[in-house]
């Protein structure tokens, strides 16, 4: 099946049959298929590949489509994947293969992993990232902030996804006086820290903010595709004008991925997904933070945004939510090296200086 798209079902209920017949209308013709014509019937409508029971109350379904239903573009592909039938309970898409032309069609990350590391001076250590917070400080303080954290050494410094507009810290000012920052203690370090603005902006001013950002000196961008659609990340991503490395967050991608039997895989939407859009670095919740995700998913999300796709560079990983300093070590031994270690809160508490300068020795002393 090297020419189609295969996506692997997980169905709930004693229904399996007729739910996998449903799937393979509604993701693809949604139309009584008795009454479509007959090429149509045997080429564009979904196919069931195999069925089988796995578990008591568990069917998988293996399903079909001619890659020519995705059309070659990213908004098709994800309806294909995961359209309708995110409306029918108890489904969950467990395993997706895409054929090499379909995956041609795709850039992917513009630098992945290994041009990060060439970017930062890091031929074989974890990066060092934190985002800047709270909501609520001014443009003034973060500033201040970034210089602080950038003068430690830190590779990448990001908007919190929380912030995007508000009246305390307007974004076009944000960025100006945190790129203002960053190059000033990149300046004094020798350092190649990066400031990556957050584009959760209205949908009609993004990619012109986006070459505004970096204008003003940014040297990353944060794109938050379960709010703006992993398509504008892809966007941003493929503009040779910006040409600047995209960081991914799974603000609002949870709800795709915390229902035990319905949504999607984390390695499909934090991995595979977030790899087709372009994001060099792809941020999600670390187990044993703050949030519900297993050593095991996070597993998942780490070989799908790493393994062999097509032509696609492979992506940077950042575990994150709640972590701490203290960690590091336990993460980069899970993880390995290939990882854009993410701690936000827990550097204010106490001297921001002092856990900064203390999680970037953690990170350059590291040895497994």
């Amino acid at each position: 099946m090297t020419e189609k798209i295969v996506v692997t079902y997980e169905i709930s209920g004693d229904r399996a049959r007729e739910v996998a017949e449903a799937i393979c209308v509604e993701q693809s013709i949604e139309f009584p298929a008795e009454l479509a014509a007959e090429w149509i019937q045997d080429e564009v409508v979904g196919k069931i590949e195999t069925l089988s029971p796995t578990r008591e109350g568990l069917t998988t379904a293996v399903i079909s489509y001619d890659q020519r239903n995705a059309g070659g573009e990213l908004p098709q592909l994800v309806n294909v994947l995961w359209g309708n039938v995110s409306m029918l309970p108890g489904v969950r898409a467990t395993a997706v293969e895409l054929p090499p032309e379909l995956l041609a069609k795709f850039r992917g990350p513009r630098f992945g992993i290994d041009g990060l590391r060439t970017m930062f001076q890091a031929p074989s250590r974890a990066l060092v990232s934190t985002a800047l917070k709270p909501m609520g400080s001014s443009s003034a303080e973060l500033a201040e902030m970034a210089k602080t954290i950038a003068l430690a050494g830190f590779d990448t410094i990001k908007d919190d996804h929380s912030l995007a507009n508000q009246p305390w810290s307007l974004w076009r000012e944000r960025v100006e006086l945190v790129s203002d920052a960053v190059a000033e203690a990149n300046a004094i370090s020798g350092g190649n820290c990066v400031y990556a603005p957050s584009m959760n902006l209205q949908a009609d001013q993004i990619h012109e903010a986006a070459h505004v950002a970096k204008a003003l000196g940014a040297k990353s961008l944060l794109v938050l595709p379960g709010i703006s659609g992993f398509d504008i990340m892809r966007v941003l991503a493929e503009d040779d004008e910006l040409a600047l490395p995209i960081m991914g967050h799974p603000s609002v991608l949870g709800a795709f991925v915390t229902p035990p039997q319905h949504g999607m895989a984390h390695d499909i939407v934090f991995g595979l997904l977030m790899r087709l859009a372009g994001a060099d670095i792809s941020i999600f919740p670390n187990f044993g933070g703050r949030f519900s995700f297993t050593p095991d998913e996070c597993l998942s999300i780490t070989k799908a945004a790493r393994k062999e796709l097509g032509n696609l560079k492979p992506t940077w990983i950042s575990p994150a939510g709640g972590m701490t300093v203290e960690r590091i070590k336990e993460m980069l031994d899970f993880y390995g090296t290939d990882t854009a270690s993410l701690v936000g809160g827990a550097l204010h508490r106490g001297s921001l200086k002092d856990n900064s300068e203390a999680m970037v020795a953690a990170i350059h002393s590291y040895s497994d």
